[in-house]
C-alpha cells in the first residue's frame, strides 16, 4: 500500500505493528509480522532512513514509530524534493541534447538544392527514417516493392507500427502482388490491418518511397540499389507530385485479403504487369525485379503469355497484344 511512498511490504508491515504495540522490541515484532529477524531488522533500518522510527525517550536503546500524521507529511515532502531534483536534471538533460542535436545538424554536409538533403549509406538513411517516424503527426504512406519482407525486418516493425497506429496515425503501404505468396508477409500485412493500417497490393512499383505528414519524402538515388543513397525531399512541388503518385498507385491497388480480380481478356494484374514490360523489352531479370519474383518465376509468367498470344518472340508478344487488345497501341 505504501510501495509508492518508499516502503516495502515487510518495512510497512513492521511499521504498522509498531504503530500498534509501541513497547513490542524486535523480538515482538518478528512475532507479529511473522518475518525473519534479519528481515525485521533491515526493516527498522529503513524506517529509520526514512525518519519513521526514532529512538524511544522512554526505553533505552529501543525506537518508537513516528506518528503517522508527521511521517506521511515527511515522506511526501522528501518525494516532492526528489521529484524537483529529477525535474533539474531532466530540463539540463532536455538543453544537453537539443544542443548536441543543433552541433549534429550543423556538421551535415549543406544540400546545394533546397528542398534536398543526400543520404550516403544504408545507416543515414535508416537514422533518418526513424527519426521521421518517431516525429510523425499524421500519416505516413509508403511503397515498399522487393517482394516478401524479411521474417526479421517485420518484425522489427511491429513496435513502431503499434506505437503510431495507437496514437492514431494513418498508416498506407502498397505492396508488390507478389507478397500474397508469402505467408509471413501476408500475417503482418493481416496484422498491420486489424490494428488500423492499410494495406494494398500492385503488380509493380516505380520505386521504393515512403512519405510522413504530406512534408517530407525518403526516396532512393538508385532503385536497383535502395540501400545506397537517398534524399529526403522538402519541397512543395516535388511533395505534391509525390503524394499524388501515391494517391493514384493507391486508388488502383486491390486490398490484400480480397480476391484477385482478372480483367476482360482473362489476365491478372500481375499478368497485365508482365505484358506490359515484356512489350518494353524487359529481361526476365528486370522483370523479375519489377515484380518482386524470381527469375524463375517471371520466365514462367511470360512464357505462358507468349503461348497464350502465340508469340514467337517478345516484341511479336506486345504487337499481338496490342492486335488483341490487351495493350494500347502506344505500348510497343
Amino acid at each position: 500500500m505504501l510501495t509508492a511512498l518508499g516502503l516495502d511490504p515487510v518495512a510497512e508491515s513492521v511499521y504498522r505493528a509498531m504503530l500498534s504495540d509501541p513497547t513490542s522490541g524486535v523480538a515482538g515484532l518478528v512475532a507479529r509480522v511473522g518475518r525473519p529477524v534479519e528481515e525485521v531488522r533491515d526493516a527498522l533500518d529503513v524506517l529509520s532512513e526514512l525518519a519513521l522510527v526514532r529512538p524511544s525517550s522512554e526505553r533505552e536503546g529501543g525506537l518508537r514509530a513516528v506518528s503517522p500524521d508527521i511521517g506521511m507529511e515527511a515522506l511526501l515532502a522528501r518525494q516532492q524534493a526528489e521529484l524537483a531534483a529529477q525535474q533539474l536534471r531532466l530540463e539540463s538533460s532536455r538543453s544537453m541534447a537539443a544542443q548536441l542535436i543543433a552541433e549534429y545538424a550543423d556538421l551535415r554536409p549543406a544540400s546545394t538544392t533546397p528542398g534536398v538533403e543526400h543520404l550516403i549509406g544504408i545507416d543515414a538513411i535508416r537514422e533518418t527514417l526513424a527519426r521521421l517516424t518517431r516525429y510523425v503527426a499524421t500519416d505516413v504512406m509508403a511503397f515498399l516493392p522487393g517482394g516478401a519482407q524479411p521474417v526479421e525486418q517485420l518484425d522489427a516493425s511491429r513496435p513502431l507500427d503499434e506505437e503510431l497506429l495507437g496514437r492514431g496515425v494513418r498508416m498506407r503501404s502498397v505492396y508488390l502482388s507478389s507478397v500474397r505468396n508469402d505467408q509471413h508477409t501476408v500475417d503482418y500485412a493481416h496484422w498491420l490491418t486489424r490494428l488500423g493500417g492499410q494495406v494494398r497490393t500492385v503488380p509493380s512499383l516505380p520505386t521504393r518511397l515512403i512519405i510522413t505528414d504530406r512534408t517530407t519524402a525518403v526516396i532512393p538515388v538508385n532503385s536497383e540499389d535502395s540501400g545506397a543513397a537517398a534524399v529526403v525531399l522538402t519541397g512543395q512541388g516535388m511533395l505534391t507530385a509525390l503524394c499524388a503518385l501515391f494517391e493514384t498507385v493507391w486508388a488502383g491497388a486491390q486490398v490484400l485479403g480480397e480476391a484477385v480480380v482478372r480483367d476482360g481478356h482473362g489476365l491478372n494484374p500481375q499478368e497485365s504487369a508482365t505484358i506490359a514490360l515484356l512489350a518494353q523489352g524487359h529481361t526476365d531479370e528486370a522483370i523479375a525485379k519489377r515484380l518482386g519474383v524470381s527469375q524463375r518465376t517471371a520466365r514462367r509468367i511470360a512464357t505462358d503469355l507468349m503461348g497464350r498470344l502465340d508469340a514467337r518472340s517478345r516484341f511479336e508478344a506486345g504487337v499481338r497484344a496490342v492486335q488483341q487488345g490487351w495493350l494500347p497501341s502506344e505500348a510497343v
